[in-house]
């Protein structure tokens, strides 16, 4: 499982001289995202874990389900958060697990100074899964639902 730095990970890594980046590097292998699919291995994961099917989880996200699976295979790939955001709904995904996907997909994490992203991270804080319900969430907090 890719690892997301830590806080005192990141504190280390500021204090590294290009000399010892070498060595710092290999002590945190383990923890590096590495290869030419993590986005796609990372979710296949989550959901064998959690017991998804992958053809619920495309129903649940209001995603065509061929260009669910195409995202999964890593046949395609969005650059709409908004897809990764309710495929990670529709797989029940905590709040670390959505940074996780979010980042190994090379897009932002959620913040909490950003009102939209504010309230995705209670949502998901809170088990409100459903697309819909989210939707309705911050419709009724003014603000934007997700993008389909």
């Amino acid at each position: 499982m890719t690892i997301i730095p830590s806080a005192n990970y990141t504190e280390q890594l500021l204090q590294i001289r290009p000399a010892e980046f070498s060595v710092f590097r290999k002590q945190h292998e383990s923890e590096l995202i590495n290869g030419q699919r993590p986005f796609t291995d990372y979710m296949r994961e989550r959901f064998r874990e959690k017991g998804i099917q992958q053809k619920n989880a495309f129903i649940q996200a209001d995603l065509p389900m061929s260009y669910g699976y195409k995202l999964i295979s890593g046949e395609k790939h969005t650059r709409q958060r908004d897809t990764i955001l309710r495929i990670c709904l529709a797989a029940k995904l905590s709040l670390e697990q959505t940074q996780e996907a979010l980042t190994l997909n090379s897009m932002a994490s959620l913040h909490y100074r950003i009102p939209r992203d504010m309230a995705l991270i209670v949502a998901i804080n809170n088990r409100m899964f459903d697309i819909h319900s989210v939707d309705m969430f911050l419709h009724e907090n003014g603000l934007l639902p997700l993008k389909k």
